[in-house]
């Protein structure tokens, strides 16, 4: 299957970079290119593309505003630049499905498009820990508030998801196989009624399992 990608960001020179880099892939189509956010929904509504790569400062309206239209159109992947955290959580709250740093090589680009069009969340560790660092300090070792829909072990593995621990961190310091600490993901997100791992997260913020300042 071709996988279908929107490109919009105001810079031509970054769409077409992007262009070349995912146009030498053979699974993945550029199927249209928009240089502000008014053109990136009026494009995606028109073309339902699988993934759309939005950048957040766009004439017209913003990229975050854009992602909000048409989050459920497609899945949405923000470029960020680490200059401007506060567009992360936004951005979630937004719909977004993840995150790219500008400064992303190739094959990430690439790998970012089909992360997120099977249906994962695109938040790499490195984001997450300068995201933590900067909203969040030090999280509790137990939660200050426990969903009752939740079973213990799956509240230990939900802060863990907050910390920004990859599933292969959070097994090897719960001493659980990757495929329990996958199982116990999935139940999660279907429990808390959340999309992907990344709203797990904020959805954790959110609803006081974790909090700011706490140690």
């Amino acid at each position: 299957m071709t996988l279908r990608v929107v490109l919009a960001d105001d810079h031509d020179l970054v769409r077409v970079g992007f262009r070349v880099i995912l146009g030498a892939e053979d699974d993945i189509e550029v199927a249209g290119e928009a240089g502000d956010g008014l053109a990136a929904v009026e494009m995606i509504t028109r073309l339902r593309p699988d993934v759309v790569l939005m950048d957040v400062q766009m004439p017209g309206i913003d990229g975050l505003e854009a992602t909000r239209r048409v989050a459920d159109m497609a899945k949405v992947v923000i470029l960020t630049t680490f200059d401007r955290e506060d567009y992360l959580f936004e951005a979630l709250r937004a719909g977004a499905s993840g995150f790219l740093l500008k400064n992303a090589s190739p094959e990430d680009l690439v790998d970012a498009v089909r992360v997120v069009a099977r249906g994962d969340a695109l938040l790499s560790p490195e984001v997450t820990r300068r995201v933590i660092a900067k909203f969040s300090g030090e999280q509790p070792e137990v939660p200050l508030a426990r969903p009752p829909e939740l079973t213990d072990r799956e509240c230990e593995v939900l802060i863990h998801l907050a910390r920004g621990a990859s599933n292969a961190e959070i097994a090897k310091e719960l001493f659980l196989g990757e495929t329990t600490v996958k199982t116990h993901v999935s139940r999660i997100l279907t429990k808390l009624g959340v999309r992907d791992r990344t709203h797990a997260v904020v959805y954790a913020y959110e609803n006081g399992i974790v909090a700011p300042g706490r140690s």
